[in-house]
């Protein structure tokens, strides 16, 4: 079944929230740590923050949209979403601010959960990797421009007005939501259980194979990508002394390598076939996390001799990342939105750990970031071997 023009569009603008919370910030991070007065370093964590209240959001709001359908509850999310940004650009501190980022990143974990649940509840196996990739092509525009029009605002006004434009466009996901948005899940679908039930229900997918080994590989290619984002600011701004409007055309050439292989990943998995393609593409993002390590270390052709392996990265969890979702995803129909609330809680835990370990090992060089994403590639890649062939 193919799905409507409109409906893709708007669940590509819901699933933004990520990219739109996440990138835009990144060049603040300096003036942010200033603004409020704490060390170098700390903006990682309240990145780390946002990721652990996705991680805890999305458990909750799986198992919300089992049982209430997949509109009201992100009505109830993005409205909180919206409160939550404006609570930060007014926040005074650094707790503060971050307790903001938990609530906001509750809100806004209902629009990375529903919408991955209404692919499944519309279609699967090849058409859903192709419609996870349409996405993918929609919300990748928002991490090539969130960085650039984040260091934009910062050349003429504070870091948080960057917020205040996230909390406008929580408003407009509200309004398009209860506008536009249908219900995928009918009421005799809908599963209703009390909290034993729900923690049966999490266990019983946990316990299969195929989701665990697919979460695995798609968790730890999305760690290596947050590893990423917690650490680009200091390897560009910091190491290589990169001013904030040009680190977001280096992180939207990235962006664009990510983009370009997940239009193409829809294209070659009719032809190569699912297992093929992730294992082709773990193997690749463990070659490129090995450059990027070597090179960070020994300053190896300079900025450039970072760029180059990190866009091969980020290229080839384009590939990663929609296909691993869709094989953890394919055999869960019947609840799909918990299914993927697991996914998306596993991958954000996985997202706030890497998060905090690049802050915590923050040095003002790139160091911490490759040797991270190192970590999460060949861990990837020894789960890739786990994976149910069929």
């Amino acid at each position: 079944m193919r799905t409507p023009l409109w409906l893709t569009l708007l669940l590509g603008v819901l699933t933004a929230v990520g990219p739109v919370s996440t990138d835009m910030y990144l060049p603040a991070f300096p003036a942010l740590e200033a603004s409020l007065g704490v060390p170098a370093g700390s903006a990682q964590i309240t990145l780390a923050a946002w990721f652990a209240g996705l991680a805890v959001g999305q458990i909750t709001q799986g198992s919300l949209s089992d049982r209430f359908g997949r509109r009201w509850p992100l009505i109830f999310g993005t409205a909180l979403y919206t409160v939550a940004s404006a609570g930060c650009a007014l926040a005074p501190g650094l707790l503060s601010f971050s307790v903001c980022r938990v609530l906001a990143a509750l809100g806004g974990s209902a629009s990375m959960v529903i919408p991955r649940a209404v692919v499944r509840d519309l279609t699967d196996g090849h058409e859903a990797a192709r419609l996870f990739s349409r996405l993918m092509l929609i919300n990748g525009a928002v991490p090539i421009l969130a960085p650039s029009l984040g260091g934009a605002v910062l050349a003429f006004a504070s870091w948080r007005v960057i917020f205040w434009a996230a909390a406008v466009y929580g408003v407009a996901c509200t309004v398009m939501v209860c506008l536009w948005m249908p219900d995928t899940l009918p009421e005799n679908r809908r599963i209703k259980l009390g909290l034993g039930g729900i923690v049966s229900r999490y266990a019983a997918i946990a316990r299969e194979r195929g989701f665990v080994t697919h979460a695995l590989v798609g968790g730890l290619g999305l760690a290596g990508l947050f590893a990423y984002l917690a650490g680009s600011p200091a390897a560009f701004i910091r190491e290589y002394q990169v001013s904030p409007s040009h680190f977001g055309m280096f992180f939207g050439m990235n962006a664009a390598g990510f983009i370009g292989a997940a239009q193409l990943n829809a294209r070659v998995l009719p032809a190569l076939g699912m297992g093929r393609v992730l294992s082709a593409a773990v193997r690749a993002f463990l070659c490129a996390a090995v450059a990027l390590t070597v090179d960070a270390f020994t300053h190896f052709g300079g900025l450039w001799g970072i760029m180059a392996p990190l866009f091969v990265c980020m290229a080839s969890l384009g590939f990663v990342l929609p296909t691993a979702t869709v094989g953890a995803l394919s055999r869960h129909a019947a609840h799909a939105a918990s299914a993927s609330a697991l996914l998306g809680t596993w991958q954000f835990v996985l997202g706030a750990v890497t998060g905090t370990l690049v802050g915590l090992l923050a040095d003002g060089t790139a160091r911490p970031m490759a040797l991270v994403m190192l970590l999460c590639a060949v861990a990837a890649a020894i789960a890739d071997t786990w994976r149910p062939r069929r």
